[in-house]
């Protein structure tokens, strides 16, 4: 087995003869003490301005690749990777932070734990990363662990052992540095892959970084939650959908309180009410696109081999028996809150109806012609997903007996040849 290990550098000719020579002196003790067989080296410059080119050609056993203008990080990693022969594929930072003996204990892990993708987590005690990366760092790396149900700690690590045949599977990959928190969200959103940690010291950089807090991390930010929409976008919709609705329970219990002692609800409250109204019709139309997004998964064959309890619950209520057990219940509310304005406004020509009840109103019939819809655009998916499995079936099918009767031609011609 033959670990490829890039280096990608932009600028980095403080750091780079060190960490070149670092690398090369770790082939053994990777060899020794890993199922690796062979170690091979690639620099990939990024655009570099300064000397870094003319430092790492200037070793031997040391494959240089040259960008004359800057592509980025994620396109220097890739290039490498393309470059290299081995069948495991690795990298890390020019910048002298991470300690390249610790390939052997990824690659370990890659192969005893069968994982696709093994990474170094640089925020142990000992590590030496600034207060506002690590901060951020754990951020991202909450938000990803809440929304893939897996854990995991450093979501940008500049240190990976990664399966050649993975690749394929993990792109496309952005070029810039979000490159690594988009492979972790890849790897964690896909049922399919593994991804293990191994706790790793992390020292302070050597040279200016390359990286900006606020620009990169809004990057990250939303690397992450575009990764998420596109694989567990029922899990982004439905969690925003019971966030709206919790915080309208929460806004809207000092109202009902007062209506429950009084008898009506104080006019100084209509904006609070109206706000609540509003975040409970997000989180009708937030639920519905998650509902509908979690059956276009399936019908495209994304869908996770396990499905959450939540899915399975709506997957229940969003169905005809679901709307007309709804129907049921909302119809009477509605016409409780609003048929006496109605009649009146019919008979008499005035509406004596507090502004309150009509708000209310509007809430429970917007969700029920919501839930209404979203039923209708489900069945109309889960039509064309028993259509595309009769209309596989059904090839396959003919082929067989398309063969059979081939086999069963050929069996009775020989027959009579023998008979002959």
């Amino acid at each position: 087995m033959k670990l490829t290990i890039v280096i990608p550098a932009l600028n980095e000719e403080q750091a780079i003869g060190s960490t070149i020579e670092r690398t090369l002196a770790a082939r053994a003790r990777i060899v020794n003490d890993s199922p690796v067989s062979d170690v091979e080296l690639i620099v990939v410059s990024d655009g570099s301005t300064d000397r870094t080119v003319e430092i790492a050609g200037g070793y031997d056993g040391v494959h240089l690749v040259v960008f004359e203008k800057n592509r980025g990080y994620g396109a220097a990693i890739k290039k490498g990777f393309e470059v290299g022969t081995g069948e495991l594929v690795a990298f890390l930072d020019a910048d002298g932070t991470c300690d390249p003996t610790f390939f052997a204990t990824l690659c370990r892990a890659v192969v005893e734990d069968e994982a696709d993708v093994a990474i170094g987590a640089r925020l142990g005690a000992d590590s030496q990363m600034p207060r506002v990366r690590r901060l951020g760092n754990r951020i991202y790396a909450f938000i990803l662990s809440a929304l893939s149900n897996k854990v995991v700690t450093d979501t940008a690590s500049g240190m990976r052992v990664i399966r050649r045949d993975t690749l394929a599977k993990l792109y496309p990959l952005p070029d810039g540095l979000h490159f690594t928190p988009a492979m972790s969200a890849r790897v964690l959103m896909d049922e399919k892959l593994t991804m293990v940690e191994r706790p790793m010291p992390y020292r302070e950089r050597v040279g200016e970084s390359k990286l900006h807090v606020l620009r990169d991390g809004v990057r990250f930010f939303h690397t992450i939650f575009e990764m998420s929409l596109m694989w567990r976008p029922a899990k982004v919709f439905v969690s925003a959908a019971l966030a709206c609705i919790a915080s309208m329970l929460l806004l809207v219990a000092s109202p009902i309180e007062m209506l429950l002692h009084t008898g009506k609800f104080g006019e100084d409250q209509i904006y609070r009410l109206l706000f609540c109204s509003f975040l409970g019709t997000v989180g009708a139309t937030l639920l519905s696109a998650g509902v509908i997004s979690s059956h276009l998964h399936r019908l495209l064959g994304n869908a996770a081999r396990t499905r959450s309890f939540l899915s399975l619950i709506l997957d229940r209520v969003y169905t005809f028996t679901g709307v007309a057990i709804a129907a049921v219940v909302g119809t009477p509310i509605v016409v409780w809150l609003v048929g006496q304005g109605v009649w009146t406004r019919l008979t008499a020509g005035y509406v004596d109806l507090h502004w309150s009840r009509v708000v209310l109103a509007g809430l429970v019939a917007f969700s029920l012609c919501q839930m209404l819809i979203t039923t209708l655009i489900t069945n109309l998916i889960r039509f064309h997903m028993d259509r595309r499995t009769v209309r596989f079936a059904t090839p396959i099918t003919a082929a067989k007996t398309k063969a059979t009767a081939v086999t069963s031609t050929r069996h009775a011609a020989k027959d009579r040849a023998i008979a002959t």
